[in-house]
């Protein structure tokens, strides 16, 4: 529906739709246009500098979430799976707990701290509360579990430390885990919208998310190649990332 309709005139696409915009529940949306064209398409691309600045937007506040997740949740997870401290299950569970909240429940907490550390309106609002999400530590910490002690033991013997273990056999084969945990953290990050519209008042630092709910009737074939836009990056990474995916979810127990 979404690729048909970035094919569509502006007048077609708001024809297709016009049972959802009368208060009609009569919607008829063809698999094909009837009159295919680029017009949107290049509307998009040279009529619409917003839409570039929105698509960096959702890059810069999306990617170095990613980058703080690998720097900071893999080695918590695999102090987690591998070392023996006091408290380790009492601050695991705290973890887990953290996890199942949803945004609502920490979004006056949130909103308190960043606005007490002058962050709020800025890309660090959005950036750091993903970096140190409890979500990817859960997930790699699975991943980590499956890992044979003997590997382990065998690397001890060798006269590898904690480091050099973590780094030349924890991170090779703890990949599964970390990047199942990462593709989905990128699929949330990337189609975030509450976060944005709470942290973020300055609309020259929106998100394509954002962008594509402040769309009007009247541009409804910009909003459908702006959406074509915003889903492809998410379609590819998961059809690459689709096998690391599932062995993720398998090592994890989740499945």
């Amino acid at each position: 529906m979404i690729f048909s309709g970035a094919l569509m005139s502006t007048d077609e696409a708001t024809q297709s739709l016009g049972g959802i915009f009368d208060g009609t529940s009569a919607v008829h949306w063809p698999l094909i246009p009837n009159s295919p064209t680029l017009q949107p398409l290049i509307e998009v691309l040279l009529d619409t500098p917003e839409f570039f600045v929105m698509f960096w937007n959702t890059c810069i506040l999306t990617f170095p979430q990613l980058i703080g997740q690998f720097l900071l949740a893999s080695p918590a997870a695999w102090a987690f799976s591998r070392f023996t401290f006091r408290g380790r299950n009492l601050l695991f569970t705290i973890y887990t707990i953290l996890m199942l909240l949803p945004f609502q429940v920490l979004m006056v907490p949130d909103y308190l701290v960043l606005d007490r550390l002058g962050l709020m309106d800025t890309i660090w609002s959005i950036i750091l509360p993903g970096a140190v999400s409890t979500f990817p530590v859960f997930i790699m910490k699975k991943g980590f579990d499956g890992i044979p002690v003997s590997v382990l033991e065998a690397a001890e013997l060798d006269g590898a430390g904690a480091i050099t273990t973590y780094i030349r056999i924890g991170l090779p084969l703890g990949i599964p885990g970390i990047l199942s945990a990462l593709l989905l953290s990128f699929i949330e990050a990337w189609n975030a919208i509450e976060q944005p519209l709470v942290f973020l008042k300055s609309q020259n630092l929106w998100p394509m998310s954002l962008f594509l709910a402040n769309i009007t009737q009247d541009d409804i074939g910009i909003a459908m190649v702006a959406s074509v836009f915003m889903l492809l990056p998410v379609i590819l990474i998961f059809l690459f990332g689709q096998r690391y995916l599932i062995l993720g979810i398998q090592s994890s127990g989740v499945a």
